[in-house]
């Protein structure tokens, strides 16, 4: 299990997605569900999966009401078959009503990243490291970052300001790879460089200015193993550019580092996950 969320980093989310559905109120619940109802929820899941998001799901009804109660059966990173229970709620009706279908969509989004790394890197056995990217939806980067790292995946960097990574367009304005990292050394000191290469001329020039990492972005099999060859490593070579599950098996023979996949937080399927919801008695 990776260490935990900090709250800060999904409390106001939660705040703003409960704002989002629940609105001025649950008009269904406040019809149908008398005041003092208590009940128990429970989370399934409903197909194979790796979760994630089980502090952000308990957030939701944390907000809705304190007296919530949410029992964790499973830790996040933790692998459940269907009809596991992930975990238990118990109290006051109205607010497990009211959160259900928020706290599913953290759980079932970050449990689907989750799933998706976690068979990414068995399919790796152990010869690439799986890497994210900044493909992530708006304000939820921590989040699926998080989620990758419950499945067994690394981060590449965070954001724009804690890594450098030279891309095409960089390498466009400054005039080159070699003018580009000179000035990245110049500017950003002590951070790793890393150069997108998309040719092996490119890569031949990275390998020359120094860079610490090279991106093999786009590049066919027989290029990349070339590449990889050049690098000598001399550098962290990684591999980029539309890689899919179905991908890894094959890229792992190449002799790379990692592999870079945006589908893991950009594509990832929801993981299958219920809730269902029982009156006390």
């Amino acid at each position: 299990m990776p260490e935990p969320l900090e709250p800060e980093c999904y409390r106001d989310l939660v705040r703003r997605a409960l704002a989002e559905d629940v609105g001025s109120g649950d008009i269904t619940t406040q019809a149908i569900v008398p005041d003092g109802v208590t009940a128990t929820g429970v989370m399934l899941a409903k197909s194979d999966c790796v979760v994630a998001g089980l502090d952000v799901a308990a957030d939701v009804f944390a907000q809705l009401d304190r007296g919530v109660v949410f029992t964790m059966r499973r830790r996040d990173g933790d692998r459940c078959e269907p009809g596991g229970i992930i975990a238990e709620v118990r109290g006051a009706a109205k607010p497990m009503l009211a959160g259900e279908r928020t706290a599913l969509n953290f759980l079932q989004h970050l449990s689907g990243i989750a799933t998706l790394t976690r068979r990414c890197v068995e399919a790796a056995a152990g010869r690439l490291t799986i890497l994210d990217t900044r493909k992530t939806i708006p304000l939820y980067r921590r989040l699926a970052k998080y989620a990758v790292r419950c499945g067994g995946g690394s981060n590449h960097r965070i954001g724009l300001f804690d890594a450098v990574l030279i891309k095409d367009n960089h390498i466009a304005v400054a005039g080159g790879i070699a003018e580009a990292v000179a000035r990245a050394r110049a500017n950003a000191p002590g951070l790793v460089v890393e150069v997108e290469a998309r040719s092996l001329a490119d890569v031949d020039e990275a390998v020359r200015a120094g860079a610490d990492a090279i991106m093999l972005d786009n590049l066919d099999e027989a290029a990349m193993r070339e590449a990889v060859r050049r690098i000598g490593g001399r550098a962290r070579t990684e591999i980029s550019g539309g890689v899919t599950l179905e991908d890894i098996p094959r890229l792992r023979a190449i002799g790379a580092d990692s592999v870079s996949i945006g589908a893991l937080t950009h594509s990832a399927p929801a993981a299958d996950i219920s809730f269902d919801v029982r009156l006390d008695r």
